[in-house]
């Protein structure tokens, strides 16, 4: 497209009416949405694309579903079987999705007599249980079946109608029926306001005029991020970095990044990274491609459109059959959660080489994924509760990490106490910044945190964390984060806990998780 034919205000006006059509859909999702993991934590991401699937615009939601969530609308777009008022499903991490919680639903838009879809529209939410071998899907697997009900792209709705006997396999295959069925219908609502409303601006502009923008914005995203890239002394910077394990007993597992930046583009290299492994670990390539397009974000200026076009200067090689590109059928749960986290750790790293004044230490470097389930005692219906839980971030040259944060790929909340206790057969202990687990540094990392949570009855508790043998790096001169820590009581005794373990608890059980503080950053 030839800029000079772009009016830059109406390029402004339909940027923001872009994102103000996504962040509604996400208000949407989150006030009609039955589980605590959607109401208050609100993990969950929407997005628009155009009609070949670049993603045009997205809210300020999750950065592990946006980076990855093209690849399941091009999923939905190989059916070929689209037709107006129809949304595809779909959460196969080897089809288009990241790991099976993670539900994505596309909706085409169509308009006038065309035949084929001129947006598309997507929202995917993390369902706090889809089946598998223990409550929350995020086991410790060996391979992928174990982790759930696993979907291709299929039709969910077909002209307007919920297909209902899609519903009640998809309903027979959870542990909390009610609520799933709860957070799919929010979904679906969520994509049916987010084309209320773009069906507003196409009737307003004109449907030419509206794609025009669209793809003016995937080259502004473009140019943008090529001054970016530009501003990074050319050169290559490598770093390596490493989960802990992968609960099955390999450890520890190395993440290689080589960094190449040449002019206005670059090749991030992750070839050398280590094979895939039996746990769950593994992320398949949506996850890097996300991490790679989220760490980039973070060097661009404020008012960056999130589309699709700033990944166009950038190259990101991965080798099938890696711990960073795994192969079906390898056990995926953790990589969406925790590799994704090591990716931004080891590409963070490797930029600092090049960028020392604009690059802080690693944060916290895990999402400290915590499962509980179990037959709730007040009720005696099956309870599944997910959370992540918070840490430090790593100080930097503009000062001292924050403390007790959802940091990199994850954007989510917490739960708050009063939702958690009402929801869960659960009672907060404590609650609490964790005092001094920042590393050392002229500008500090962030404090971790305490969280110590009571069982009210039978249940078990799957712990899918990291950074629990070594903590995050500092910079600069600046000194590790404290690395986190995970134990059980029980009637006075205290049993350490790995990073990734499944336990079965008694009623009056404490767990606690202690996690990691932010890296320090010079001296």
């Amino acid at each position: 497209m030839n800029p000079l034919k772009v009016d830059p205000i109406r390029l402004e006006v339909l940027k923001n009416r872009f994102a103000s059509l996504t962040e509604e859909m996400g208000a949407v999702l989150m006030r009609t949405g039955f589980s605590p993991n959607i109401k208050e934590r609100r993990d969950f991401s929407c997005a628009l694309f155009d009609r070949s699937g670049e993603m045009i615009s997205q809210a300020a939601h999750i950065p592990v579903h946006l980076g990855s969530m093209p690849l399941s609308v091009s999923a939905a777009l190989q059916r070929g079987d689209l037709a107006p008022g129809d949304m595809v499903l779909l959460n196969d991490p080897y089809r288009g999705g990241t790991h099976l919680p993670d539900i994505t639903l596309v909706k085409p838009v169509f308009f006038a007599d065309e035949e084929q879809p001129a947006f598309f529209l997507a929202n995917r939410a993390h369902h706090a249980d889809v089946g598998g071998m223990s409550a929350g899907s995020l086991p410790l697997s060996n391979e992928i079946f174990q982790e759930g009900l696993r979907i291709p792209p299929v039709k969910i709705v077909r002209a307007g109608h919920l297909d209902k006997d899609l519903l009640a396999m998809l309903l027979a295959n959870v542990r909390t029926p009610v609520e799933r069925e709860g957070d799919l219908n929010a979904q679906i609502a969520a994509n049916r306001v987010g084309e209320r409303r773009l069906r507003e601006v196409v009737d307003r502009y004109g449907l030419a005029e509206t794609e025009r923008y669209g793809y003016a914005l995937l080259d502004y995203g473009e140019r943008l991020m090529r001054e970016v890239l530009a501003a990074i002394p050319d050169g290559q910077y490598d770093f390596v970095d490493q989960l802990d394990d992968d609960g099955n007993g390999s450890l520890p597992i190395p993440i290689c990044c080589k960094l190449t930046v040449a002019g206005t583009g670059v090749t991030v290299d992750f070839t050398d990274s280590a094979p895939q492994v039996q746990g769950c670990v593994n992320a398949v390539r949506a996850i890097t491609l996300s991490a790679v397009f989220y760490v980039f974000r973070l060097l661009s200026p404020p008012g960056m459109p999130g589309s699709a076009g700033a990944m166009r200067p950038i190259a990101v090689c991965t080798r099938p059959g890696t711990v960073v590109d795994c192969t079906f059928p390898a056990a995926v749960a953790g990589g969406n959660v925790e590799t994704s986290q090591r990716i931004v750790d080891v590409l963070l790293g490797a930029l600092a080489q090049a960028l020392p004044e604009r690059i802080p230490a690693a944060s916290c470097g895990t999402m400290n994924n915590l499962t509980i389930g179990g037959c709730d005692p007040r009720s005696g219906q099956l309870f599944a509760y997910y959370e992540t839980i918070a840490g430090g971030a790593g100080g930097g040259p503009d000062g001292p990490g924050a403390s007790g944060l959802q940091t990199h790929m994850t954007n989510t909340l917490n739960t708050p106490v009063e939702a958690l206790e009402h929801a869960y057969p659960l009672r907060v202990r404590r609650y609490s910044l964790r005092s001094g687990s920042g590393g050392a540094g002229r500008c500090r990392g962030g404090d971790g945190v305490v969280k110590e949570l009571q069982l009210q009855g039978e249940a078990r508790i799957t712990l899918i964390s990291d950074r629990r043998r070594q903590g995050p790096y500092g910079l600069a001169g600046g000194q590790r984060g404290q690395s986190g820590r995970n134990a059980l009581l029980r009637n006075g005794e205290c049993r350490e806990l790995p990073g990734k373990c499944t336990v079965d608890g008694q009623p009056g059980d404490v767990l606690v998780v202690e996690t990691p503080g932010g890296g320090g950053w010079g001296v």
